[in-house]
């Protein structure tokens, strides 16, 4: 008999606690169905997105640079990788190339590669835009008659491997500085103006993926793709009712002569594009979308990066950086 009260007692209890939170159960289903369409509407967004930028376009037409931007690129860092890939995909399409890197053998090779393949008026300039000021007036004098309707700023500096801050040498973080952030801000100055006159143009900043979060053992690096990827996204709020189109591509690693910090993206693989596979993809996403990877495989990667809790996103960074640090030292002493 006291086992069955007991028991009886029980049930009461419990009913009675269940009507007393019958409320919060139900706000809680609330907002689990809010989160849950939040969610649904966000990867339905994202997938739209997605095929918007990197599947449509490579279903229609070519859009036609020549008309919608002008007949003349200029492209820097052009004598390898991305900005040499890049050059050729526009001048597939029919755009004169102007090639801007420091050695002027590599300039001469690969401007005539373009013009007798494509077709189209090329000419360079051999700048070294490591030297601080000195290379601009000399570019300044040598574009200013040309009508220039698309700027590629691609040059860049990486590190040997990945290392810490204080391990820099001064040089280092000059250079940096003066190749990754000084470069665009110039060659920007240098053509725009003309630009605006005209009411039409496009500005490409190769930006880097590791600008969705920070990176340590890339310090300087990632906070001076940052540097472009927010420049970029800044100028063409400027810029856009002027006509002008402003991108920041961010790509992850590309399988080029720059990633030679490890064996893994040394090589081209599912997610570490060539540089002319990259260039093929992210030409079709000039003029649809300001800030973008430029791949459809970065993309997957950008987008996971950015919802990662940031201790999680350096926690990784760091895993990951050591190992490739260790390995590059271990190969420098043999």
């Amino acid at each position: 008999m006291v086992t069955m009260a007991a028991v009886d007692h029980f049930h009461l209890l419990y009913r009675e606690i269940s009507r007393s939170c019958n409320f919060y159960i139900e706000a809680l289903a609330v907002v689990g169905a809010w989160y849950t369409i939040r969610k649904c509407m966000s990867l339905a967004v994202d997938t739209y997105s997605m095929l918007r930028l990197h599947v449509i376009p490579k279903l229609g037409g070519e859009i036609d640079l020549v008309k919608r931007y002008g007949k003349w690129a200029v492209v820097t860092g052009s004598t390898d990788g991305v900005g040499k890939a890049y050059a050729e995909e526009l001048a597939k399409r029919g755009v004169n190339i102007i090639l801007i890197s420091r050695n002027k053998e590599k300039l001469e090779a690969v401007s005539k590669s373009i013009s007798e393949t494509y077709k189209v008026e090329t000419d360079f300039i051999v700048a070294d835009f490591s030297k601080g000021r000195e290379p601009y007036p000399a570019i300044k004098e040598a574009l200013k008659d040309r009508e220039i309707g698309i700027l590629v700023n691609n040059v860049g500096m990486f590190y040997s491997y990945p290392d810490y801050f204080t391990n820099l040498s001064e040089d280092i973080l000059w250079d940096m500085i003066n190749v990754n952030i000084a470069s665009a801000n110039m060659m920007t100055h240098i053509v725009l103006p003309g630009m605006l006159e005209k009411k039409k143009g496009a500005i490409v900043n190769v930006s880097s993926g590791s600008c969705c979060q920070p990176t340590p053992m890339l310090t300087i690096y990632g906070a001076s793709k940052t540097y472009l990827d927010y420049f970029s996204r800044a100028l063409h709020h400027e810029c856009a009712s002027k006509g002008i189109f402003v991108q920041s591509l961010t790509p992850f690693v590309i399988s080029t002569k720059m990633t030679t910090l490890s064996g893994m993206a040394a090589k081209r693989s599912f997610f570490f594009p060539s540089a002319e596979e990259y260039a093929s993809h992210a030409i079709s996403t000039l003029g649809l979308s300001t800030r973008t990877t430029g791949y459809w495989k970065h993309a997957i990667k950008f987008t996971l990066g950015e919802r990662l809790p940031e201790w999680i996103w350096a926690w990784f960074s760091l895993y990951i950086f050591r190992i490739t640090r260790k390995e590059a030292l271990t190969h420098e002493v043999k």
